[in-house]
C-alpha cells in the first residue's frame, strides 16, 4: 500500500476547510475544534456508566464477516456498565457498533456543537458513539449513506487507514456490499493479516494513516474506506453530513434500500452461490485494476 499521512492542523478557518478539503474530498485532522465543547472534558467512563449504565447494548467482536453472517447482527449483548468494567480491565476485543447514547441521554446533546460554520447538511437527530476495547477492530469498509463525517476521538487512541472510494476494487471491494474482503488487521506490523499473494492489487492502493488521541476530529469525506484498530480502550463520536448534491443523496439512498436490500436477500436464499460469484467479479475487478497499472 502506498500510504502517506493524514495533514493535521490546529485551527481551521472555514473557506480554508471548504477550499482545501470539503471541494477536493480531502480528509484532515482538526485538532482544536473539540477542545472548545463540554464534552472535551466532561465525557469519560465514569460519566458515561452513571447515564446509562444499565442500558443494554450489542457488542462486536473482531471476526470478519462472510457468506453467512446477516448484516449487523451482534455477537453478544451486556449492559453498558459490564462492557466498561470488561473493557478497563485491558485489552478487549469487543465494541459496540451505532450505539445512539443520546436517545438514552438526551442531555449529551448539550455537551458538543455542531460545526455548521464548516459544512451544512448535518444529520442532527443520529449522532453515533463508536466505542472499543483496546485491540478491537472495526473492518476496513466504506459508510453506506455516503456521507461526510466527523469523527472526533475522546478517550484512547485508535489507529485509522483511509482510502478514496476510487481505490474500491484495489481494496476487494464485496459486490451490493461496503466491505473489503481482505483482512486488513494490524497491516502496521508483524502481525499483519494482508496477503498480498492473494490480493496483488492491494500493494497500489493509495491511502493515508493516522493515530487519533483525545480531541482529534478526523474530516473523514464521502465514500471514504475506512479500517480502524484501538490501540487503547476508548471511544469517538461521528457527526454526519448528507452530501450537498442531489446525486450524491441518491447514491447513499440506493445503498440503503435497494443495494443492502438486495444483498441480505441473496445472503439469505442462495448464500453460497451469491458469495462465490461475488468473489469471481472482486478478483476480476482487481486484475482490470493491475493491467491498468502496466
Amino acid at each position: 500500500m502506498q500510504l502517506q499521512a493524514v495533514p493535521a492542523v490546529d485551527f481551521i478557518e472555514p473557506q480554508q476547510f471548504v477550499d482545501l478539503y470539503y471541494t477536493p474530498q480531502k480528509p484532515v485532522v482538526i485538532k482544536d475544534l473539540a477542545k472548545q465543547w463540554p464534552a472535551y472534558t466532561k465525557w469519560n467512563w465514569s460519566y458515561f456508566k452513571e447515564l446509562v449504565g444499565h442500558q443494554k447494548v450489542g457488542l462486536y467482536n473482531n471476526i470478519k464477516s462472510d457468506a453467512y453472517t446477516p448484516i449487523n447482527k451482534a455477537d453478544d449483548y451486556k449492559t453498558f456498565g459490564e462492557y466498561i468494567d470488561m473493557i478497563s480491565q485491558g485489552p478487549a476485543g469487543w465494541r459496540i457498533f451505532l450505539f445512539n447514547i443520546f436517545d438514552h441521554a438526551p442531555r449529551l446533546v448539550k455537551d458538543f456543537t455542531y460545526p455548521d460554520h464548516l459544512m451544512k447538511g448535518f444529520v442532527k437527530k443520529y449522532p453515533m458513539l463508536f466505542v472499543g476495547g483496546a485491540s478491537s477492530i472495526t473492518h476496513m469498509h466504506f459508510d453506506i449513506d455516503l456521507s461526510n463525517i466527523l469523527h472526533t476521538q475522546f478517550v484512547g487512541r485508535k489507529r485509522v487507514l483511509l482510502f478514496p472510494f476510487s481505490e474500491q476494487h484495489k481494496l476487494y471491494r464485496k459486490p451490493f456490499e461496503v466491505l473489503s474482503l481482505a483482512d486488513f488487521s494490524n497491516y502496521y506490523n508483524e502481525n499483519s493479516k494482508l496477503d498480498y499473494n492473494l490480493f496483488p492489487a492491494l500493494k497500489h492502493a493509495n491511502g493515508y494513516e493516522v493515530i487519533m488521541e483525545h480531541g482529534d476530529t478526523l474530516f473523514m469525506p464521502a465514500g471514504y474506506w475506512h479500517h480502524m484498530e484501538y490501540l487503547d480502550s476508548g471511544f469517538a463520536m461521528s457527526l454526519r453530513a448528507l452530501q450537498p448534491s442531489l446525486t450524491g443523496k441518491l447514491k447513499g439512498a440506493w445503498n440503503l434500500i435497494g443495494m443492502r436490500n438486495i444483498d441480505t436477500l441473496m445472503k439469505t436464499t442462495v448464500p453460497k452461490w451469491w458469495y462465490e460469484n461475488k468473489k469471481k467479479t472482486i478478483f476480476n475487478n482487481a486484475k482490470r485494476e493491475l493491467e491498468l497499472l502496466q
